[in-house]
């Protein structure tokens, strides 16, 4: 008994200086201790500074905000191109725009119908491609079919499901476009509208997020937990910021359309 007392008395003192504990090495123990007690007494020292070192730091991140991670990619490019996933991002994040550019303005414009998607039986076209448009008044535009004329029908099922609030009318070769009037309510339908393209672009975002991340654990055995959990977290980071910006562009184009 006397002899592990002896072992013991060192730890108080070792405790309160860890920097000298970790940069010397663990002092020996009293004359006499026998070894396996020695190594004991080791272990328990060890644990003890382990849990103060952690303890410390969740002192201090206690009421503090996170820090970000910003991780190199070159250090990590065996595992995952870190550029590639931040350009895949800012891809949905541009297509919003250019989907809040195109589609949602008050007033429509011939140039708002240019890529509405028409599907024929050739495929997938631009109606720009298969059909003139033109603005005869600023209550009615035109699209004439005359080149493709069997593709008429199907381009106007796709203005009138483009979401732009539109009731095109066929007649013969031509559709004609009614321009809507700007009213409170057309107003309130292209916010939502907004609204339902950003939800569209978080989903497709969540999934370039997925997709990353599913491609770091695929190395979860090549390479340390604390790798595998900085780059999840860096990667989630990066989905979140973007997120943020996707808010931002929603804001400002709410506030634009209802005036």
């Amino acid at each position: 008994m006397a002899l592990a007392l002896r072992c013991l008395r060192p730890v108080p003192s070792l405790l309160l200086r860890p920097s000298f504990a970790m940069g010397r090495g663990l002092p020996q123990a009293p004359r006499g201790c026998p070894a396996p007690l020695l190594e004991g007494c080791r272990q328990c020292v060890q644990q003890m500074l382990l849990s103060r070192q952690l303890a410390t730091k969740k002192a201090k991140g206690k009421g503090q905000s996170q820090a970000k991670v910003n991780i190199s990619a070159a250090l990590v490019e065996d595992i995952i191109n870190l550029e590639e996933t931040s350009e895949d991002m800012q891809a949905v994040i541009e297509a919003l725009k250019e989907d809040f550019s195109r589609n949602l303005n008050v007033r429509t414009s011939p140039g708002a119908l240019d890529h509405i998607t028409v599907m024929t039986k050739d495929g997938k076209f631009p109606l720009n491609q298969l059909g003139q448009i033109s603005q005869k008044s600023p209550q009615l535009m035109i699209v004439n079919m005359t080149s493709f004329p069997e593709s008429t029908a199907a381009a106007a099922k796709a203005i009138r499901e483009s979401g732009m609030n539109l009731n095109p009318e066929v007649d013969g070769t031509v559709i004609r476009v009614p321009v809507p009037k700007v009213t409170r309510e057309h107003r309130e339908s292209l916010a939502k509208l907004a609204k339902q393209s950003t939800n569209k672009s978080k989903e497709a975002l969540r999934k370039v997020r997925s997709k990353s991340i599913t491609q770091v654990k695929k190395f979860k055995n090549s390479v340390s937990e604390d790798t595998i959990r900085l780059l999840e977290k860096q990667i989630q980071q990066m989905a979140d910021e973007a997120a943020t910006e996707m808010d931002k562009l929603l804001a400002a184009k709410t506030k634009e359309l209802l005036g």
